[in-house]
């Protein structure tokens, strides 16, 4: 046990501590030096430390931090009018909260108090993918399909449907037919009629996973589609940005890789690099009049939500990002990222390399023919990680169950976008070394 009064998420013998970074390095107080290639949890997209978000975080604190209730301040209007300015057109509606779990949550509360004030008050449920995550607290674990931390809080979690995810690499269905054929598209349809169409509010997805199945990305007519359906049954399209937005994918948002408008976008992550806690969901000008064309308040909200300093702090970062043109160094960069991991598909136990952008994932698998995955007490992920981490390297274990909710190993690779070419370079040297000893004490 550690001599700390903190409550851990896992138990460890040891936990290195985090003295300071610089760029997309941390380092530690016994003086070792790694490389973030995970950004945190795909959060730091500006890197570390960047004095000009430090001197924005003084000088907003010098004014005032905090303020609640009928008050507006200046920070929180520019970064509204910064984010609507970079979103698909229509989502003209900024709702701050304070993390990505809110921003999910208050999207499925926008969308059921959308359906009330126009008519529809039986629309309540939501419809998700296996294998997705929107978030921890009860009302976005019910949205997610990430059947291993759902499990244990069961009688919690809501009754809500799940669809399959589409993962070209597993869908039975394009394994079935030699070719895409969008069922896994068109099983949100089925599913909305065996569930009754008056009874779904919104349909959620994130555009490109993130964990739960690191940078698997659904074919081009696959959310077109999802839009069609969903506009069919007067059902919300939720997307879930969290990883995503604000330009991970080479793209301001993912969904703008389909040329596709949502409902309501939630956001978090990248929006402020990490550099305060903050998040928003965004949601299209009409459902916004809908609402208040009845209402008088949106029932809802948190006490941070909005504070000018970690409005002031993502507005920094977000001037940050435009000002240096990160988005598309971030595409570049993914580019060029990908093009390196690709070759370690070669690898007896490397199955695939996917992803956009600086989100990219690499799948572990047993059997290269059949995509079998490995034994979960096997522990695949956390070798590879962990072989990482000791040449100080750091990568993300995805989420177990990309498969069936039980097995499937993958990691997640997403750098800062500040990342460069040598240190890109490293960071695959060091993988591809890894894997290579993890496959050889696996006997390959």
């Amino acid at each position: 046990m550690t001599q700390d009064h903190i409550f851990h998420r896992t138990l460890r013998a040891h936990w290195p501590k985090i003295s300071h970074g610089r760029g997309i390095y941390l380092y530690d107080t016994e003086g070792r030096e790694y490389i973030d290639a995970c950004a945190g949890v795909h959060v730091v997209s500006i890197g570390h430390a960047v004095p000009e978000i430090v001197e924005a975080m003084a000088d907003q604190a010098s004014r005032v931090s905090f303020t609640y209730g009928r008050f507006l301040t200046q920070p929180q209007i520019d970064l509204a009018d910064n984010i609507v300015a970079q979103t698909p057109a229509g989502l003209n509606r900024v709702f701050f909260i304070s993390g990505g779990s809110e921003a999910t949550e208050a999207a499925m509360k926008i969308a059921r108090t959308y359906h009330v004030e126009t008519g529809n008050p039986e629309k309540y449920r939501i419809i998700s993918r296996w294998q997705s995550w929107h978030g921890n607290t009860i009302g976005a674990m019910s949205m997610s399909g990430r059947t291993a931390w759902r499990k244990d809080y069961g009688p919690y979690v809501q009754n809500f449907p799940h669809i399959s995810p589409p993962i070209p690499y597993h869908c039975a269905y394009c394994q079935r037919h030699g070719t895409c054929t969008l069922q896994c598209a068109d099983e949100l349809e089925r599913v909305i009629h065996q569930e009754g169409a008056h009874n779904i509010a919104a349909f959620i997805a994130e555009p490109i996973l993130g964990t739960s199945a690191a940078g698997a990305t659904p074919p081009p007519d696959y959310y077109p589609r999802i839009r069609e359906i969903c506009d069919r049954h007067n059902i919300l399209m939720i997307v879930d940005e969290v990883v995503t937005g604000f330009g991970r994918t080479g793209i301001e948002f993912a969904i703008q890789h389909w040329g596709v408008t949502p409902d309501i976008i939630c956001t978090g992550k990248g929006l402020s690099s990490g550099y305060t806690p903050i998040a928003a969901t965004v949601t299209h000008e009409r459902i916004y009049d809908a609402i208040y064309q009845q209402a008088k308040s949106f029932v809802h909200g948190h006490t941070y939500g909005g504070n000018p300093l970690s409005c002031a702090i993502a507005l920094a970062v977000q001037h940050y990002v435009q000002q240096h043109d990160l988005v598309a160094r971030c595409a570049q960069m993914g580019e060029l990222m990908l093009a390196k991991l690709k070759p370690l598909e070669e690898f007896p136990i490397v199955g695939e390399v996917r992803g956009k952008g600086l989100l990219i994932g690499i799948e572990f698998v047993a059997d290269k023919e059949s995509h079998a995955p490995f034994d979960p007490a096997l522990g695949v992920t956390a070798r590879v990680v962990d072989k990482a981490f000791d040449q100080g390297v750091l990568v993300m274990p995805g989420a177990p169950g990309l498969i069936d909710g039980v097995a499937g190993d993958h990691i997640a690779i997403s750098p800062p976008f500040t990342v460069t070419e040598e240190q890109a370079q490293q960071v695959v040297d060091v993988l591809a070394a890894s894997i290579r000893s993890v496959a050889g004490e696996l006997g390959y």
